[in-house]
C-alpha cells in the first residue's frame, strides 16, 4: 500500500492512503502540540486493534457475543535496549464461554497480521528518487529471474518474460502497480491482489499454481481490463473527455438516432437485432453512452469483426457495458493466446449457467485420471485436511465443452462453493477451477458460503447467476450433488499441437460456437503496448438479461447526474422535478447514488453512503414537506446501515418532526433536553434543516466540474493515461 505523507504546520504530519487521512503530532514535551497521537503510538495501537479484529472475527463466525470481552496491550521496554520490547496482549473472557472457544480466541490472536510482520522483521529500503510517481513498478516485490524460462500450458512466452513485458508496459503508461496481498493457504494454489497505487479502485486478482503464474495472471487481467476500459464502466468521465475527439477509442464512430428515436441503421446487424430488439422496443436513447453522457453527439459505437465473414459490425458501447460486463475479454502474449482465454472464459460462464440453472448432475472425475496431476491432488488434499470435502467434476457435458468443476463443501456451515474453470487442456481447466476456488479467500472466508437448496426458483433466478459471475458465491441446487449423473465422464482434450497450438485451439473453440449456430464478434486492442481483445457472442455470453437495455440501463444516470451534482444550486422547481423523476423511475430506494450517477465518492463521506431514499428525504426536507420527510425518516431509521453519526442526526430530526407535527406539543418545551440528548452541533444541524438555513446536511457542494471529489479525479487520472496513449498510437499509425 502506498502511503503519501504531507508536512503540515509545526510537527504535524498528514498521511494519505486509499480514502483515509491520518494526522500525527508529537507530545508537548517533544515540542509538538499534542493534537494527535504520535507515529509510534499509531504503531502500538495497530497491534492491539489487529489482535482485537481477529478476536471479533472468531466470535462473529461462532455467534459469540463480544459485549463482555475485554482486550488490552502493554509494551514492556527492555531497560538496556529500548528497541527491544515485549508486547503483552491480555484478554478478559466471560465465565460462560466454552473452554474450546477460550483456546480458539487466544489462537485467533496468533493470526494478527501486524504481529506476524513485526515478528518476521520487515526490510526497510530508504532511497532518493527524482519523482515519487515515476518509478511505476517499484512496488512489485516479485522479481523473476531474467535468465529463467518457465513455460506453462497455454502461454506462448515464459512466465518470466511475460511478467517483464507486462510490467514494462504498465510502467510506460505511468501506472504504479502495488501488490496489496498474497495468499497461499494450500499447496500449489497461489493468489494475489494488485491495484493502482494512485487509483486503488483499479484492481485485479490473479491466481495460479506458483507465485509467478499468479502474478502473470493478475497483470494480464489488469491489462485486459484497462484495454477494454472495464475499470471505468458506468463512471462519468467528465465534460472534457465527453467532448474530446474520441471518448473510448480512436476508431469509434458516433451515429445519430433516426426519426422517432429509431435505432441508427449503421449499428448491429440482422443477427444481433433479432436478439437485442426482437419486439422493436429498443430505441436510440436507450443506447446513449453512459461515460460521456453526450446525448447530442449520438450513440458511441465500437467496431467488431464478425468471424463468419470478416465484416465490421458496430456495437454501441452502452450495450456492451450493460450486458457483458467483463465476460469475454483477455490479454495475452499473442492474439491467439488472448483469444483462447476469451473463448475459454465464455464457455466457462455459459456452461456453468446451463449446469446450475438446469440443476444438472455432473460425473465425478475418476481417481486414476486425477492421479495424473499430482500438484492438483496435493491442493485438494490440503483442503480436505482442513475439513472441507471436495468434489471434482467433469463439466464438459459429454465432452462437448472444455470445462471442469471443483466443488467445496463446508460441514461447519452447510455451505457449498462450485468453482468452474475452462481451457482446451483438461489439466489447465482443472487447475483454474481449483485456484479460482481460493482466489483471495482465507479458510474463514469459506464460512460465508450459501447453503444448497431444492428450491429451483432460487437457483434459476437471474441474479443468482450474476452472483456466480462476480465471485462464484451464488446458490447451488442439491440436485447437483446426486450420485446419478446426467452425463458420462469424458477425458476430453481440445489442445493444439506444436508452435501454433494456441491458434489451433482458438480455431477449435470458434468452431464449437459455429456448430452451435452462434456468431462471434472480435475487437482487438493493442494501442497500449500489449495485445488484448474482446469477444462477444450475442445470445450466449451476456451476463445480464437483454431486457436490461430497456428496463435497467446504466444510462439512467443521465436522468439524474447533472441535477444531483448541482444539488445545492437547484431552486425549488428544479428540486420538485428531480424528486418526481426519482419517484417515477422505480429505483430501489436502498441503492446507492454513487452507482446510479457513476461517481466514485469517498466511501467515508455522506455522499459515499447516500441512498436513493436518503436523497429523496433531503430534497423533501429542503422543500419543507415535513409529513413526507417523517415517513422517510422512519424508513431510514428502520433499515439504516449508515454510520452511527448519521443515524443520530435522523433520530434527532425524527423527534423534532414528531413535536412539530403534533398540534398539542410545543417545540420550545423540548429543545433544551433534545440538545442535552443529541448535542448542540447536531441539534443546530437539525433545526437549521427544518427552518431552511441548512440544506442537504452532510453533502458537500460539487457540480459537473466534480469539485472536491478526489477519489473520482484519481479514477479519471487513471483513464486519461490510457486516453493519451491511444491518441499517441493513433497519431503514429
Amino acid at each position: 500500500m502506498e502511503i503519501k505523507v504531507n508536512f503540515l504546520d509545526k510537527l504535524r504530519l498528514e498521511a494519505k492512503f486509499d480514502d483515509f487521512t491520518v494526522i500525527a503530532d508529537q507530545p508537548i514535551r517533544y515540542k509538538g502540540d499534542g493534537s494527535a497521537p504520535g507515529p509510534f503510538d499509531y504503531f502500538l495501537a495497530s497491534s492491539a486493534l489487529c489482535a482485537a479484529y481477529f478476536v471479533k472475527l472468531y466470535c462473529n463466525t461462532r455467534n459469540i457475543s463480544t459485549e463482555n470481552i475485554r482486550l488490552s496491550q502493554n509494551n514492556i521496554v527492555d531497560p538496556e535496549n529500548r528497541y527491544k520490547q515485549i508486547f503483552k496482549i491480555q484478554v478478559e473472557l466471560p465465565a460462560d464461554i466454552e473452554e474450546s472457544d477460550r483456546r480458539g480466541i487466544l489462537r485467533s490472536i496468533e493470526r494478527c497480521t501486524v504481529k506476524k510482520v513485526v515478528q518476521e522483521g520487515p526490510d526497510f529500503i530508504i532511497e532518493e528518487v527524482e519523482n515519487l510517481d515515476a518509478d511505476a513498478q517499484s512496488l512489485l516485490t516479485l522479481k523473476p529471474d531474467a535468465e529463467a524460462s518457465t513455460f506453462i500450458l497455454g502461454k506462448d512466452l515464459p512466465l518470466e518474460q511475460t511478467i517483464a513485458n507486462m510490467s514494462a508496459m504498465l510502467a510506460d503508461l505511468g501506472i504504479k502497480i502495488e501488490i496489496a496481498s498474497w495468499r497461499n493457504i494450500i499447496p500449489n494454489v497461489w493468489s494475489l491482489h494488485i491495484r493502482d497505487a494512485h487509483s486503488p479502485m483499479c484492481f485485479t486478482n490473479g491466481k495460479g499454481a506458483t507465485k509467478e503464474s499468479a502474478l502473470a495472471s493478475a497483470l494480464g487481467e489488469y491489462i485486459e481490463r484497462i484495454s477494454n476500459n472495464h475499470f471505468y464502466a458506468g463512471a462519468f468521465w467528465g465534460e472534457n473527455l465527453a467532448g474530446a475527439e474520441f471518448v473510448h477509442y480512436p476508431n469509434e464512430r458516433w451515429f445519430k438516432p433516426g426519426r422517432k428515436d429509431a435505432l441508427p441503421k449503421e449499428i448491429l446487424d440482422d443477427y444481433c437485432l433479432e436478439i437485442y430488439n426482437p419486439d422493436g422496443e429498443l430505441r436510440g436513447t436507450h443506447l446513449v453512452d453512459t461515460n460521456s453522457g453526450n446525448v447530442k453527439r449520438g450513440i458511441c459505437s465500437l467496431p467488431y469483426v464478425r468471424q463468419s465473414d470478416g465484416e465490421v459490425v458496430y456495437f454501441p458501447s452502452n450495450l456492451i457495458e450493460n450486458l457483458f460486463v467483463s465476460n469475454g475479454m483477455s490479454a495475452g502474449n499473442t492474439l491467439a493466446e488472448a483469444q483462447v482465454q476469451c473463448l475459454s472464459e465464455i464457455f466457462e460462464r455459459a456452461v456453468k449457467r446451463e449446469i446450475l440453472e438446469g440443476e444438472i448432475t455432473l460425473p465425478d472425475v475418476p481417481q486414476e485420471v486425477l492421479a495424473k496431476y499430482p500438484g492438483i491432488l496435493a491442493g485438494i488434499k490440503g483442503l480436505e485436511e482442513q475439513g472441507f470435502p471436495v468434489l471434482v467434476k467433469d463439466a464438459s457435458l459429454g465432452g462437448i465443452y472444455p470445462v471442469m468443476c471443483v466443488t467445496l463443501m463446508n460441514p461447519r456451515t452447510g455451505g457449498v462453493f462450485a468453482s468452474f474453470g475452462a481451457h482446451p487442456s483438461l489439466e489447465v481447466a482443472l487447475e483454474r477451477s481449483l485456484t479460482e476456488l481460493l482466489q483471495g479467500r482465507s479458510f474463514e472466508g469459506l464460512n460465508d458460503l450459501p447453503q444448497p437448496t431444492f428450491e429451483s426458483n432460487a437457483v434459476t433466478e437471474p441474479n443468482n447467476f450474476v452472483e456466480h459471475f462476480i465471485d462464484s458465491s451464488g446458490i447451488v441446487s442439491w440436485r447437483f450433488f446426486s450420485a446419478k449423473a446426467n452425463y458420462d465422464f469424458v477425458e476430453w482434450d481440445f489442445t493444439g499441437q506444436g508452435e501454433n497450438s494456441n491458434a489451433e485451439e482458438a480455431a477449435t473453440l470458434f468452431g464449437i460456437l459455429k456448430e452451435m449456430g452462434k456468431e462471434a464478434y472480435v475487437a482487438v486492442y493493442d494501442q497500449l503496448g500489449a495485445v488484448a481483445c474482446r469477444i462477444l457472442v450475442p445470445g450466449y455470453s451476456e451476463v445480464y438479461p437483454v431486457e436490461d437495455l430497456i428496463w435497467d440501463n446504466t444510462n439512467k444516470a443521465l436522468l439524474f447526474r447533472e441535477d444531483v451534482l448541482n444539488l445545492h444550486r437547484l431552486d425549488d422547481a428544479a428540486l420538485e422535478a428531480l424528486l418526481e423523476r426519482l419517484e417515477n423511475s422505480e429505483l430501489d430506494e436502498y441503492s446507492d447514488i454513487a452507482t446510479l450517477i457513476g461517481i466514485e465518492f469517498d466511501e467515508n463521506t455522506v455522499w459515499g453512503q447516500l441512498t436513493v431514499l436518503e436523497l429523496k428525504l433531503l430534497i423533501q426536507l429542503a422543500l419543507q414537506q415535513f409529513e413526507e420527510v417523517q415517513d422517510l425518516v422512519g424508513a431510514f431509521l428502520q433499515y439504516n446501515d449508515n454510520t452511527v453519526e448519521r443515524g443520530l442526526f435522523y433520530q434527532a430530526l425524527n423527534v423534532v418532526l414528531e413535536v412539530m407535527l403534533d398540534d398539542d406539543l410545543e417545540l420550545d418545551d423540548y429543545v433544551v433536553n433534545f440538545r442535552r440528548m443529541f448535542g448542540d452541533a447536531r441539534m443546530d444541524a437539525v433545526m437549521g434543516s427544518v427552518d431552511g438555513s441548512v440544506r442537504f446536511f452532510g453533502l458537500t457542494p460539487t457540480s459537473m466540474k466534480l469539485e472536491g471529489l478526489d477519489r473520482h479525479h484519481r479514477l479519471i487520472d487513471s483513464y486519461k493515461k490510457l486516453h493519451k496513449a491511444r491518441a499517441d498510437a493513433a497519431t503514429k499509425r
